[in-house]
């Protein structure tokens, strides 16, 4: 059976709670967790996941790996800039958007065109073609049940 892969995708601090609850509650169901492998909730949700006994993946936008959280276990360089979002999104069986600026919303936009469902934790961006989700564990639901 393949190794279910999630993407968690979003920014800002004040998010990073929630994030680290979806990460953490991701490993425990056995999913990969995917970031771009920053900070603020992509860290959060590598360090939810690792919290966990999980697996973590950061894609980072740099060329090198220096800028990666310390809870990444896997760490991509594409030194690609914004345009790594689309390989954080088409690594994921699924998305949950944390948060997010306008990098999320790209992120959003390449998943839903890949048919990736996109889970979006309250509050969150206002996009056709999403699933909203009130709390961490519906939206890890939500999330992993697209992969089934």
């Amino acid at each position: 059976m393949p190794i279910v892969q999630v993407s968690v995708i979003g920014s800002g601090a004040e998010h990073e709670q929630r994030a680290a609850e979806v990460g953490r509650l991701l490993a425990q169901r056995g999913a990969t967790v995917v970031t771009g492998g920053l900070g603020e909730v992509m860290a959060a949700a590598a360090r939810g996941a690792k919290s966990a006994g999980g697996t973590t993946i950061g894609i980072l936008p740099g060329e090198t790996r220096a800028d990666a959280n310390e809870w990444n276990d896997h760490v991509v360089v594409t030194g690609i800039g914004h345009a790594r979002n689309l390989a954080v999104v088409a690594s994921g069986d699924a998305v949950i958007a944390v948060g997010g600026r306008y990098g999320t919303l790209a992120e959003i936009g390449f998943a839903l065109t890949l048919g990736r469902r996109v889970v979006v934790l309250e509050p969150g961006w206002d996009v056709d073609g999403v699933v909203r989700a009130a709390t961490p564990e519906e939206a890890v639901a939500l999330a992993l049940e697209a992969t089934a």
